[in-house]
């Protein structure tokens, strides 16, 4: 499948610079943010943006982790998770609390996130940061910030991969392969005919 490379490491970290003193800039105080990453790569972009905003303010933002997996709607919970790895070692009652995700594309892993974080205590407000948006909304949901835009086709794939997970830090975009046609124009695989 064609793999187009949209982010490299220095646009990734460009991007979560910027990103941090956004959050920094709009904060009346960051005293009472925390952010909160969704598994799986929304974690380790979590930790990095909160040690992005302690370099550039002094100010230590609590991190957490979430597992969205029980509040998802696209699977069957006829045997709850053993184990959930959602750490949050912290209270959200009356804090800002800032969801962190990869990739942002129909909007239903971030409701998923918004009842979990609902189910641990009502936070004064939450928001959104992602670090590509992709389109296709299902749900009336928006990021308050974005690290880049990446308008796709719903049979392209967006590949996030960071060192703490993949090994290395790089942003893709995975397009389907060419439809194969024979010399009458037929689409198809052996002989011409549909596989």
């Amino acid at each position: 499948m064609p793999e187009k490379v949209l982010m490299t490491e220095e646009d990734i970290r460009r991007t979560l610079a910027r990103i941090a003193h956004e959050i920094i800039e709009r904060s009346k105080s960051l005293d009472n943010i925390v952010l909160i990453g969704m598994y799986t790569r929304g974690v380790p972009l979590a930790r990095r943006l909160a040690q992005n905003i302690q370099n550039y303010s002094q100010t230590a933002v609590p991190v957490g982790a979430l597992d969205i997996f029980p509040y998802r709607d696209d699977v069957q919970h006829d045997v709850p998770p053993k184990v959930t790895r959602t750490e949050i070692p912290f209270s959200i009652v009356g804090k800002s609390v800032i969801v962190v995700d990869d990739v942002l594309y129909t909007g239903r892993s971030i409701r998923a996130a918004m009842d979990g974080i609902i189910d641990l205590g009502r936070p004064q407000s939450i928001q959104l940061i992602v670090l590509i948006d992709r389109g296709h909304r299902e749900l009336p949901i928006r990021a308050d910030y974005v690290g880049k835009n990446v308008p796709s086709g719903h049979d392209e794939a967006i590949a996030v991969k960071l060192k703490e997970t993949d090994g290395l830090d790089e942003v893709a975009i995975i397009s389907p392969p060419p439809v194969k046609t024979n010399q009458n124009g037929v689409q198809g695989g052996k002989n011409g005919l549909k596989e």
